[in-house]
């Protein structure tokens, strides 16, 4: 289906926008006061966002008015993207963030929404284009959510996606030191940033709902193991976690073993998604085998509404593809493999409306 430009809002919408937004920063867009001068508003959203324009000239353009041409300009039921970076202490440089805010976000000014962090953060929302990820395009997160939440299949939610670094696997693969150890592994630091230093920003900026019970993370692969093992670590703060594809066998730690099966206290308050398909790019199952035990090993301890577990046993067909809209040339390898964005952007619907059902949540 051929998609047209949404015409530019008409004067009196973008009145009405503007109006709305103008309310907001008056009363901080995260909910809490802002500092007003004679001339300006000042919303507090940093960090700020830098652009470059003709001849190299570099102007420093505040987030918040970046966040209101945002608004302004989307579509009408569509939600707004929007890019920053944040300078953390535990990395020593900026870490890339991209932010989906959703179609009411700039209408509804007392609203406040449940937010969803998500790991590998450039391949999630439709901005990375369909090349993305050697052509297997992004997971388009930003579209299933307008799509679902129009519907009524799901609420409708903030969703923060975090860039990953070449540290990749060390800082998803859960990794502790010793409790006498100086230093913190990679998951540690990334751990920490996400905890001290992105959320209380997001809590601060953003109009959220801060609990755990409205708050989830996921991943894929890797940070699929991250996800879940993030939840398990600190479910004050993360409520959901879902895993596409994850890889429980990581940096000679396992999750499955050396943490699940070990365990025989109640379960942890926090709802638990798990999928995989049937066959990768390795010659493997696509992590199949291991995420059944996974959610057996769940279901021991005593999760049982809280767990929803699916195998995608179907591989598309060449005619499906063809229909599909994923590039010619990555088409056969489609047959072969689950474990990419492709497939994890046809199930990504499942794990949104588990961890986020068509209720609303107050706290």
């Amino acid at each position: 289906m051929t998609a047209f430009p949404s015409p530019r809002p008409s004067p009196q919408r973008r009145g009405r926008i503007v109006s709305s937004l103008t309310k907001n920063c008056a009363t901080g867009l995260a909910g809490r006061s802002a500092k007003k001068s004679a001339s300006t508003t000042n919303c507090s959203l940093s960090p700020r966002k830098r652009v470059r324009l003709k001849g190299n000239a570099t102007y420093r353009i505040s987030f918040s008015f970046a966040l209101l041409a945002s608004l302004l300009f989307a579509p009408p039921g569509r939600g707004s993207l929007l890019e920053t970076n944040l300078p953390s202490k535990f990395f020593g440089w900026n870490r890339g963030i991209h932010i989906y805010l959703p179609p009411s976000y700039g209408t509804e000014p007392l609203r406040r929404y449940p937010v969803l962090y998500l790991h590998d953060g450039q391949n999630v929302f439709s901005s990375a284009g369909t090349n993305a990820m050697f052509g297997w395009g992004s997971w388009e997160l930003d579209r299933t959510a307008d799509a679902l939440s129009r519907a009524g299949k799901m609420q409708e939610l903030i969703m923060v996606a975090m860039d990953n670094s070449f540290a990749r696997r060390e800082e998803y693969g859960g990794r502790h030191h010793p409790t006498n150890t100086a230093t913190n592994t990679a998951f540690e630091n990334y751990t920490a940033f996400l905890l001290t230093e992105l959320k209380p920003q997001m809590d601060r900026d953003y109009r959220t709902l801060p609990g755990a019970a409205h708050t989830a993370v996921m991943g894929s692969s890797i940070g699929g193991l991250c996800s879940v093992a993030l939840a398990w670590e600190h479910p004050e703060i993360f409520g959901g976690a879902a895993s596409l594809s994850g890889a429980d066998t990581v940096e000679q730690t396992n999750f499955l073993n050396e943490v699940l099966k070990s365990f025989h206290g109640q379960p942890k308050p926090f709802r638990v998604y798990l999928d995989s398909g049937v066959v990768d790019f390795t010659g493997g199952d696509d992590g199949c085998s291991l995420t059944r035990q996974l959610a057996a090993e769940f279901r021991r301890i005593g999760w049982t509404n809280n767990l929803e577990w699916f195998v995608d046993e179907k591989v598309l067909t060449p005619a499906e593809l063809e229909k599909s809209g994923l590039r010619r040339d990555k088409r056969a390898d489609a047959q072969t493999s689950q474990h990419n964005e492709f497939y994890w952007r046809l199930r990504a619907w499942r794990a949104l409306t588990f961890l986020f059902p068509p209720k609303k949540l107050k706290e």
